[in-house]
């Protein structure tokens, strides 16, 4: 890829990436809105055309590695692994 190309490239992820926040922002403030009327309406689920929209509540049991971190450092630094992963940024 030339230096003129790889410029282009970079622009182009530039605008995209504007855009796909532009986006998300948009997507966030429809949901925000059917979720608003779904709480209005009092109803986890309702039946929209074709679309069966589900908003309630989902519970979960998660590990607190913080908490057991304070709790047991030295058995929480014996199951330490250390990994490597590569970042790409544009800045």
């Amino acid at each position: 890829m030339s230096k003129k190309d790889l410029k282009k490239a970079v622009y182009r992820l530039r605008e995209l990436e504007a855009q796909a926040g532009e986006i998300a922002q948009e997507i966030d403030t429809l949901k925000d809105a059917i979720k608003a009327e779904m709480t209005a309406q009092n109803v986890t689920e309702m039946q929209v055309d074709v679309f069966r929209i589900r908003w309630a509540s989902v519970q979960s049991c998660r590990f607190d590695s913080a908490a057991f971190k304070r709790a047991m450092p030295d058995l929480y630094g014996s199951f330490l692994r250390q990994t490597e992963t590569r970042r790409f940024s544009v800045q």
